[in-house]
């Protein structure tokens, strides 16, 4: 096993191929991925098609059925030891999540740390009971299953590239399914690279997993592949509507874990500073491109302006800019349109009056950590998922109003509440429609042993992680045995 390798990433394997079976060049043809902090080439990955798509289905269909009948304690060793080679390796691959992604260092550990654990809980995965008896009306035996889909297609973002793709392809693959994989064209190291590599030395059987990074072709690609019979997408809402739409057509089951506007409700009885660092750590973590994002803050009217004010001052004091420097709290937008969007968003909600406490400007792909106090509905602001590091601030003037506000949203991902009083927490909660509520926490929360996900755009109901994984990688098959053919009327 090779760990601890100066050289374990191996870039003179996979430099400008893809994975189908083994490292190949595509009929997608290259791709150049830069530092969005310097825009210097990363590396050069192989870019698919939608024929790549179809070589990838077709081998791995063929692969599946074997790996679906290796013992679980055999696919369970193979994801222990892709855990254990993946935070052997860490040293090395923290600087690559780095680079390719705008990452701070902690940040870029926190995948390693979190991508390791997502792949333990998969192992235990395999081990699961996966039959019940059920009751019968005859002499007959009768129970049921869950067994795998067969082919899963996953398809990843930017912003958590690593743990967004390793939580569904373990999960995949602990209980018998093979993998196609499509990691965002903008993080293929970190979202497929990676992930190839650590398989490989785990001794995962080959045609198992396939990686081929690209953008809009391959990913439509994948959801219409005769031979892939679930997508697993974690995206935007309108990527997701796209993938919904195309899987619906063709009869797959289909897993959307999409974006946010996460409401933080902070009562009048809160601790301020408190208060504050929550609301800054949730809006302005890895530049705000975080499904989970604190995209509103909810205060008391009688705390809203000293809130607010506590936040401008952590924003203000937090540096913006090249992570490789370990000086700074945020690092770069991911891309120029992206920066676009949030200054757009800015303002808008300026324009309709909305007091902008703190940022609002940028240098190149480097945003400033940004305030906006009084937002209302109406404004870009109040309705849509930034995706920036803009903390957006309003009032209530009690507890059903608090409700009303956060109810608001399209979305339905994740809200947090901080009080005092628990109790009082917990019956405003219970009204909101999300589908997962931190009591005195802020709403970037995440890990392999909950079951994530979300309502309205923030997905289709389904979930990922935790007790879900069962039910999403898996499908009910009933059996039936009679002790003997009998004869029937006809």
């Amino acid at each position: 096993m090779n760990v601890q390798n100066a050289n374990f990433i191996a870039v003179e394997n996979w430099q400008g191929k893809i994975l189908i079976g083994d490292w190949t060049a595509s009929a997608g043809g290259t791709l150049e991925v830069r530092d969005p902090s310097t825009q210097a080439v990363v590396a050069t990955v192989g870019v698919g098609g939608a024929a790549d798509i179809r070589a990838a289905a077709k081998a791995a269909k063929g692969a599946q059925v074997a790996w679906a009948k290796t013992l679980p304690t055999e696919r369970a060793k193979i994801l222990n030891k892709a855990a254990d080679i993946l935070e052997q390796n860490g040293a090395e691959l923290i600087p690559w999540i780095m680079r390719e992604s705008g990452s701070i260092q902690p940040k870029a550990g926190i995948e390693i740390e979190h991508g390791a654990l997502f792949l333990r809980h998969a192992a235990t995965l395999a081990t699961q009971p996966t039959g019940i008896m059920l009751a019968g009306f005859d002499n007959r035996t009768n129970y049921a299953k869950r067994v795998p889909h067969g082919v899963v297609g996953v398809i990843s973002p930017f912003n958590f590239p690593l743990v967004l793709s390793v939580r569904a392809i373990g999960a995949a693959l602990a209980v018998g399914n093979a993998v196609v994989h499509k990691p965002d064209p903008r993080t293929p190291i970190a979202g497929g690279v990676i992930i190839a590599r650590i398989f490989e030395e785990a001794g995962l059987p080959r045609d198992v997993l396939q990686i081929i990074p690209g953008g809009a072709e391959p990913g439509e690609a994948i959801c219409t592949d005769p031979d892939i019979a679930m997508v697993s997408f974690t995206g935007s809402a309108r990527g997701g509507q796209r993938v919904g739409e195309l899987c619906g057509k063709h009869l797959k089951k289909v897993q959307l874990e999409l974006g946010g506007k996460n409401a933080l409700v902070v009562l009048e009885d809160a601790d301020l500073d408190v208060a504050a660092s929550n609301a800054a750590w949730g809006a302005f973590l890895h530049q705000g491109q975080i499904c989970m994002a604190t995209g509103l803050v909810f205060a008391h009217n009688s705390i809203v302006d000293a809130l607010a004010e506590k936040i401008a001052v952590k924003a203000q004091h937090l540096p913006v800019g090249d992570p490789a420097s370990g000086q700074v709290a945020l690092g770069p937008i991911i891309s120029s349109n992206q920066v676009e969007i949030i200054q757009a968003i800015v303002d808008d909600a300026v324009a309709k009056g909305a007091t902008l406490m703190a940022g609002g400007t940028h240098d190149g792909l480097f945003y400033k950590a940004t305030v906006l106090k009084d937002v209302k509905p109406g404004m870009r602001a109040f309705e849509e998922e930034i995706f920036g590091p803009v903390a957006c601030i309003a009032g209530f003037a009690d507890d059903g109003e608090a409700v009303e506000l956060a109810n608001m949203s399209d979305y339905g991902l994740a809200a947090g509440i901080l009080s005092r009083d628990v109790g009082r927490a917990m019956a405003i909660g219970d009204q909101l429609n999300v589908g997962q509520l931190h009591i005195n926490d802020q709403t970037v929360n995440g890990g392999p042993f909950a079951p994530f996900g979300g309502r309205g755009k923030s997905g289709n109901g389904t979930r990922i992680g935790g007790p879900a994984d069962l039910e999403e990688f898996t499908q009910w098959k009933w059996i039936s045995i009679k002790p003997e053919a009998t004869a029937y009327p006809f």
